[in-house]
């Protein structure tokens, strides 16, 4: 996550109104697939061993943010929330009321600190 201290803030700055989750996806820059230098090196996972371990390497290198869920190696969260590479959601009693845009691009953390002020105001 590009934005990962941003995010980080939020979740410090508004848990009195939200609780967080990340929820780790295939990794968007594996080794064996369309990689960048100096990225991050993971390649595709093909066990949940190996996702599992993808996500303990990013918390050793971001640190934890909040709780981290792992998306199955059938990439069931990712297809139910079109979460690639990266989406802020906003879920209150099992209801989507606020859907990102795709990232890097479309995620947009000030929106969602928006929301949350509107939220914790009301």
């Amino acid at each position: 996550m590009a934005d990962l201290e941003r995010f980080r803030k939020l979740n410090e700055n508004f848990s009195d109104v939200a609780d967080f989750t990340l929820v780790y996806i295939l990794e968007a820059h594996p080794t064996d697939g369309w990689a960048f230098q100096g990225n991050v090196e993971v390649r595709r996972h093909r066990s949940m061993a190996e996702r599992y371990a993808a996500a303990e390497k990013m918390l050793s290198m971001e640190g934890q943010v909040c709780p981290v869920l792992v998306d199955s190696l059938g990439n069931k969260a990712n297809l139910m929330y079109g979460a690639r590479p990266e989406r802020l959601f906003i879920v209150i009693d099992g209801v989507i009321v606020y859907k990102g845009g795709e990232g890097p691009y479309g995620y947009k953390i000030a929106e969602v600190q928006k929301w949350l002020e509107n939220y914790r105001d009301e």
